[in-house]
């Protein structure tokens, strides 16, 4: 008997991308060290909406010709000619209500683009800070999904596939999965799930190392926690809105 249920797969890199019909599928971009976490953050913090970009000059450029915040991030750190970059903590409601953000980012960002180019048929985000409206809008919509993890410049990363894992986890009994990397994922998650921040610590995990050398383990710490912005970007028409 043919499953009728929607199909979910997991990319495990924007290298693999071109292996997916994205064309039929909601992509879910994970970028959870940090861009994801922090787009959620912004929106739930009162941002009007967040123009993803996916080089600093057109970010730069954004800024002259509307009012904005420009931000962004190149290997961790603020990128230059901006002012802002990817941390969620520089998000708060007082600085980012109604403003407009424009952010780009290494990873995250750029795989956005690329899902865009490929004509994917929607486009959301998805991090531990979102994971509860992430699950119930695909349980909802009952549309076939690629979970899109942006890794780090296409080299497989832990915390992107621990976080598709915890939404396969939740979402599971209502898609057909044939899909290893998916199942790769969950297991992965179910491993860790008991405290995520330590499972990347104790395995070396390398965005982990990278951030903790800049002094973010905070940042961090907020980016492994389930629900702390708990809005749906969707994106439409150049922009990230909440759902």
């Amino acid at each position: 008997m043919h499953d009728s249920k929607p199909l979910l797969h997991t990319c495990a890199s924007p290298a693999l991308l071109h292996l997916y019909d994205v064309a039929q599928a909601t992509v879910v971009i994970i970028d959870v060290l940090r861009a994801t976490s922090t787009i959620a953050t912004a929106l739930f913090n009162g941002a009007r909406y967040i123009i993803p970009v996916d080089s600093v000059a057109k970010c730069i450029e954004l800024g002259r010709q509307i009012s904005c915040v420009t931000a962004g991030e190149r290997d961790g750190k603020i990128a230059e000619g901006l002012l802002h970059g990817n941390s969620p903590f520089e998000y708060a409601r007082p600085f980012i209500e109604n403003k407009i953000l424009v952010l780009t980012t290494t990873n995250g960002t750029r795989l956005l683009h690329m899902g865009l180019e490929k004509g994917a048929r929607e486009i959301i985000t998805g991090s531990f800070s979102n994971l509860s409206a992430v699950s119930n809008y695909l349980i909802n919509q009952k549309n076939d999904i690629i979970l899109a993890c942006a890794a780090w410049k296409d080299r497989v990363n832990i915390e992107d596939l621990l976080f598709a894992g915890a939404l396969i986890e939740r979402v599971k009994d209502h898609f057909s999965i044939p899909c290893d990397s998916s199942h790769i994922a969950e297991t992965l998650y179910k491993k860790a799930s008991h405290d995520l921040f330590g499972f990347m610590k104790s395995n070396h995990a390398s965005h982990y190392d990278r951030l903790m050398d800049y002094g973010l383990e905070k940042d961090i710490r907020y980016c492994m926690e389930q629900d702390l912005a708990n809005v749906l970007p969707i994106y439409e028409n150049g922009k990230l809105r909440v759902y």
